[in-house]
């Protein structure tokens, strides 16, 4: 039979969640939808305060405005699903909604790695082409940039959803996870995955090693640069560095532990899915502001003007 008559077999997957515990799922529930809300109030405010003020004109503001949109996108593919099925106890997606989910999923989150690496391009030029930064980051490039990193993460998402189609889907349709993602759907197939494993390996798991790999050995290099060239700005500089380093970090060791293996059930997949889907989303804005003097000074304006205006 034809790939696609098997795969019609299965019209919906039931997702067993973090928990079985139903108190502890209502716990879950809440915490999870204060972190959802902290989320949202963070990066919308560094997303509005990046447009409103004028004193955030330099292209990292941008970048990082961008950084907050795509992380709202990336907490809105799996977030909201799994409050629902806390609260509901209804954990059941279907067919159609899964592969939309891992499309998004990837999408989104191919997207925040290819902005990262167009972050670290812009503190590398700031810091070996100081005078002539504005010139090469300008706004033309900045806005090719962002939507190169976009393109990128559709692309590496259409390969892996173009690769999952293929498969044909006939027998157990239980996912160990709260949310649909390749490593978990793919091992439910009713074929051998060996060679798709690889292929999706190559394009997760590889290609996520590989530039962490590059970023961290990019910021050894401006780090090294400051700490011997640098005298003007020399601790702006660093803390931007070191934001951003942490969210590289936080970023890209969860993803190398679950997409740079073997697609094998772990107990530490949950917990570390969880910090990369829920939380990351949270703590890169609070990284950001929590170190950003001009950052912090900006949001506190907004703010006032908007309590004068309230008045």
């Amino acid at each position: 039979m034809e790939p696609e008559n098997f795969t019609s077999r299965v019209t919906e997957f039931i997702l067993l969640g973090l928990t079985a515990d139903h108190h502890l799922q209502y716990v879950l529930f809440v915490a999870f939808l204060i972190v959802c809300i902290i989320t949202w109030l963070g990066n919308l405010t560094i997303i509005i305060t990046v447009i409103l003020d004028q004193s955030l004109c330099s292209p990292i503001y941008f970048l990082l405005g961008n950084l907050a949109f795509i992380d709202l996108s990336e907490s809105s593919v799996t977030v909201p699903k799994m409050l629902w099925d806390l609260a509901s106890q209804h954990k059941v997606i279907s067919f159609g909604g899964c592969l939309a989910q891992m499309f998004f999923f990837h999408f989104t989150g191919g997207a925040v790695v290819f902005l990262l690496m167009v972050m670290a391009l812009d503190r590398y030029v700031a810091i070996h082409k100081p005078l002539h930064y504005l010139i090469i980051m300008n706004q033309g490039t900045c806005v090719g940039l962002v939507a190169g990193a976009w393109l990128g993460g559709f692309v590496h998402s259409i390969v892996q959803i173009a690769l999952m189609m293929r498969l044909p889907f006939c027998g157990p349709n239980i996912l160990n996870n709260y949310y649909c993602d390749v490593p978990q759907v793919i091992k439910l197939a009713c074929t051998n995955t060996f060679v798709t494993e690889m292929l999706m390996f190559s394009n997760s798991g590889l290609l996520t090693t590989l530039i962490f790999i590059i970023l961290i050995a990019s910021y050894t290099i401006i780090l090294v640069k400051i700490r011997a060239h640098v005298t003007e700005g020399k601790m702006k500089a660093l803390s931007t560095c070191g934001a951003q380093i942490t969210v590289v970090c936080i970023h890209f060791v969860p993803c190398i532990f679950i997409y740079a293996r073997p697609f094998r059930e772990c107990t530490a997949d949950k917990a570390l899915s969880a910090l990369y889907t829920v939380f990351t989303p949270m703590l890169n804005p609070l990284i950001y502001t929590l170190r950003n003097t001009e950052m912090k000074n900006a949001i506190r304006k907004s703010l006032k003007r908007v309590l004068l205006s309230g008045r």
